[in-house]
């Protein structure tokens, strides 16, 4: 049966709430991608203490449950309702990790240091990216890292269509070099078939 929506924009929860109802969920990667895996792995033997990470727009919050095995402090947060339902029923132990948030209204309880992005900047429509750095910038003290996948084209203009919205290299790093510098950039090769030949994985620091 093919999935039948009411909701076209997706700057609103309903968007979403309608997308995880019908299972309609081509971003859902299922598992913890290797790059992240990797970057935990490296920061366990170089760090002293965990880090307090904020995950926005979680979706099924699939990381969740290994970064809090690894010692680290971490908060989902989703405005669409039906995807934290999605997440909690599925991270078990970890499911008071998960909040019913707005990203650009929330404000953690201690401190940030880390923030992972997973498919929530390209899920927003263009018009919201500045605001998206911006928030993220308000959110992490300087020599924080904002750490992530990131879809990006070597194309200077790419297409407005999505969700995913894909953003230009030279754009994203227009966007971001006020606020952070980049220290790491690797293309994925493990991307969901949604994603794939666009992702990038990141490590920013906040300036």
């Amino acid at each position: 049966m093919t999935a039948q929506f009411s909701s076209r924009d997706p700057n609103h929860p309903a968007f979403w709430d309608e997308r995880f109802a019908q299972g309609f969920i081509p971003w859902n990667f299922a598992a913890v991608p290797q790059a992240l895996r990797d970057f935990v792995g490296t920061f366990a033997r170089t760090q002293s203490s965990a880090p307090n990470c904020l995950i926005p727009g979680c979706g099924h919050a699939n990381e969740l449950g290994f970064l809090c095995e690894a010692g680290w402090q971490v908060t989902a947060i989703d405005f669409s309702a039906a995807a934290v339902q999605a997440a909690k029923s599925q991270v078990g132990p970890w499911s008071a990790h998960v909040q019913k948030a707005d990203f650009f209204e929330f404000t953690p309880t201690v401190p940030l240091n880390l923030i992972y992005e997973r498919a929530f900047f390209c899920a927003l429509p263009p018009a919201m990216r500045e605001a998206v750095v911006r928030r993220w910038a308000e959110l992490l003290p300087s020599g924080a890292k904002l750490i992530g996948y990131f879809l990006l084209d070597e194309a200077e203009s790419v297409s407005k269509k999505g969700p995913p919205f894909l953003t230009s290299v030279k754009e994203f790093a227009g966007l971001m070099s006020p606020y952070f510098e980049c220290i790491e950039t690797v293309k994925v090769s493990d991307s969901l078939a949604v994603f794939e030949g666009k992702e990038h994985w990141q490590v920013w620091r906040r300036i």
